[in-house]
């Protein structure tokens, strides 16, 4: 009998196809999200380098908020300070393989509130 590939490894196939279409440079990084089912983690990546230029968390001692969604928010947040800071307004935004909707839209749209363009 073939067993049906778990949630996690249809999500990685999603992010794998995304991957394939879009890239992040020095001058527009690649903003991606790892969302788990305790923290959200959101880099900005330089695909071209491989290196990482900015990162935010809910593991960050900044972070604070009583729903997920609420720690999300402040994720984006402070995504968007830290690329500013390094004078990155332009990202290609990379919700790896997870739905637009919940805890990644809500920390996409406040980055968006806070000054990067995607």
């Amino acid at each position: 009998m073939i067993s049906k590939p778990d949630k996690n490894q249809t999500r990685q196939r999603r992010h794998a196809r995304v991957r394939g279409k879009i890239s992040g440079t020095a001058e527009r990084p690649r903003l991606n999200v790892f969302r788990s089912n305790k923290n959200i983690y959101a880099q900005l990546i330089d695909d071209v380098e491989g290196v990482t230029l900015a990162s935010a968390s809910t593991i960050d001692s900044e972070v604070s908020g009583k729903t997920k969604t609420e720690q999300a928010t402040e994720v984006g947040t402070l995504i968007a300070k830290r690329g500013s800071e390094k004078k990155i307004s332009d990202v290609v935004f990379d919700r790896g393989g997870y739905l637009y909707h919940g805890r990644v839209q809500a920390l996409a749209e406040a980055a968006r509130e806070n000054g990067l363009k995607f």
